[in-house]
């Protein structure tokens, strides 16, 4: 059962919604991002695809490559800090997929597993790096030309990040004493 607002006693229908501007500018920034977010996990599989290891998604690859970052032993709690993910049964499942291709190794320190590339999964990160260099750094000469423009994204897109986990925490608490609707169902 949904939750809704109580009708008003008067009769009177509210006025419609209409965003402020920076809400507005916030949605073609989304829009953006989803196309960019989009547009990157294509690339990343095309690029690792063109490196010689066809069948990863998006996320094995993001997943190998925080693996193999600074050549040390990671942890999976470790690759979804730094990867950002909340899911870490997606993460176990991408691992899953790395250690039997062969492009990660698994190892029990205590009673967890740390995972490392292998010298193939080392052979892959470098490939799909040296793709990247030819491919798709000479396409960025014009953003780059601008001094300090990528460091700018980097920092606005950092930034963002930080808000929209804050403002998810926020919305989470403000909603805690709500009753909850049931989740949508997808299947027929």
């Amino acid at each position: 059962m949904t939750s809704r607002p109580a009708p008003d006693p008067t009769g009177a229908t509210p006025p419609p919604f209409i965003p402020s501007a920076p809400s507005q500018e916030l949605s073609q920034f989304e829009y953006a991002l989803l196309t960019l977010m989009f547009g990157f996990q294509s690339w990343s599989e095309a690029c690792m695809e063109a490196a010689g290891y066809r069948g990863l998604q998006a996320l094995d690859i993001l997943t190998l490559h925080a693996v193999n970052h600074r050549a040390r032993a990671r942890r999976q709690a470790d690759i979804c800090m730094v990867l950002n993910i909340d899911e870490p049964h997606r993460v176990a499942y991408a691992l899953k997929k790395l250690v039997a291709a062969g492009l990660v190794g698994a190892t029990l320190i205590g009673r967890q597993r740390h995972y490392e590339t292998t010298s193939e999964g080392e052979a892959a990160c470098l490939a799909y790096r040296r793709i990247r260099e030819a491919h798709l750094v000479p396409q960025l000469s014009w953003v780059a030309s601008r001094e300090g423009a990528l460091a700018d994204a980097t920092g606005l897109l950092s930034t963002m990040t930080a808000l929209y986990a804050q403002s998810g925490r926020l919305a989470t608490a403000a909603s805690a004493g709500l009753p909850k609707s049931p989740p949508l169902r997808t299947k027929r």
